[in-house]
């Protein structure tokens, strides 16, 4: 029996994973965590009945504990108690953003298989995870094609990848973006996802954070990565390899996909996704990106590029960014503004510790914040 702990339960990710765990054999839900979602989380508790449950705020935890009598814990340091548990040999790590990366390294470091949907921790971390890359797992489409193509291949037969995007919602929409509320901005063409990744979608700054993590999951460098809009969603990713040949991966646009590979990798079982029907496909198309449309991608791959601390400026600033947008504080195309004003300004620290990137990390939420209060005063 595989003990896994889910991180992240009630998010996109956490639920459709339960839902895959669901159906296969062999597998025990030992831990959930939860932001603030306890009604969700509760559900999730009768049901699995799991051993742990880690949530934020410690008088949730409290009452989750008299409720139910089991084992809780709360915050950064429940999530790190809970992937490095013991009893625990598979982490599901789909916690939102920067409060990612320390329970993923604890985890990694603990010696668990880490299926890890939480992008910023690699982008954010990369130098810290790659030494444990074998014990990782992304969930994520375009990863899991990217993997299934190279399972077997030399990496020295390798040109290039090519990271698919769908272009999100406002790629055909030749209206100006700054007049697009967040309810627009959350209608993902393709995929069900939550808030903050469907904004990243909308701006293309989700794409240059896989870029990112390309670059730390297969040790190529930034030159050997691109990225093309394909707005079917049905080619997940490609490789190019060095004789001018290139392998695709195909499927359904459906998430539970890449969480099954993650979680039964190295094996393949029957999964709850439909068969792609290929006679149903009127076209698939491949586009180059517009950068001035959408500079989010172009300074990812700068930040990613500049190493050290600069992707965690970049996530951090883009964190808040998002959040402001959905809150109504800033429009749409500032958020990129706001994020290349953050690491136009950011000090550079090379090979950081994991203290170093968290005051990074502090320094640039600062800096976006104030500038997010600056612009509401002109406004």
């Amino acid at each position: 029996m595989i003990n896994v702990a889910i991180l992240g339960s009630t998010g996109s990710i956490g639920t459709q994973t339960l839902q895959v765990l669901q159906h296969l054999p062999g597998y025990r839900i030992y831990g959930l965590s939860a932001y603030s979602d306890i009604q969700s989380l509760s559900t999730q508790i009768k049901k699995f009945q799991p051993q742990m449950v880690v949530v934020n705020d410690y008088d949730a935890a409290q009452q989750l504990r008299g409720r139910f009598n089991i084992r809780t814990a709360h915050g950064e340091t429940g999530l790190v108690e809970l992937a490095s548990d013991p009893e625990v040999d598979l982490v599901v790590m789909a916690v939102v953003g920067f409060a990612a990366l320390a329970p993923t390294l604890k985890a990694l470091e603990a010696g668990k298989k880490v299926a890890l949907a939480s992008k910023e921790a690699l982008v954010v971390g990369g130098h810290l995870l790659s030494p444990y890359r074998s014990q990782i797992m992304p969930i994520d489409s375009e990863h899991c094609a990217i993997c299934q193509i190279l399972e077997g291949k030399n990496p020295e037969a390798v040109d290039s990848i090519i990271l698919t995007a769908s272009g999100g919602p406002f790629f055909s929409q030749p209206q100006d973006l700054s007049t697009v509320t967040a309810e627009q901005a959350l209608q993902h063409p393709t995929w069900n996802m939550g808030g903050k990744i469907s904004i990243d979608s909308a701006t293309l700054m989700n794409k240059g954070l896989e870029v990112i993590e390309a670059h730390w999951l297969y040790s190529l460098s930034y030159d050997q990565i691109e990225v093309v809009i394909h707005p079917q969603s049905v080619v997940h990713s490609l490789v190019r390899f060095i004789d001018g040949s290139i392998l695709a991966q195909l499927a359904d646009a459906d998430m539970r996909l890449p969480i099954q590979y993650a979680l039964t990798y190295p094996k393949l079982e029957p999964s709850l996704v439909a068969k792609l029907d290929l006679t149903s496909l009127a076209e698939l198309t491949f586009i180059k990106y517009d950068p001035s449309r959408f500079p989010c991608l172009e300074l990812a791959v700068k930040a990613g590029r500049a190493g050290g601390t600069m992707p965690a400026a970049l996530n951090a600033a883009n964190e808040v960014a998002v959040t402001s947008f959905l809150e109504g504080k800033i429009v749409f195309p500032e958020i990129a503004e706001l994020v290349k004003a953050v690491i136009s300004d950011h000090r550079l620290v090379f090979e950081p510790d994991l203290q170093q990137l968290i005051a990074a990390d502090a320094d640039a939420r600062a800096k976006a914040y104030d500038l997010v209060m600056q612009r509401g005063r002109k406004g």
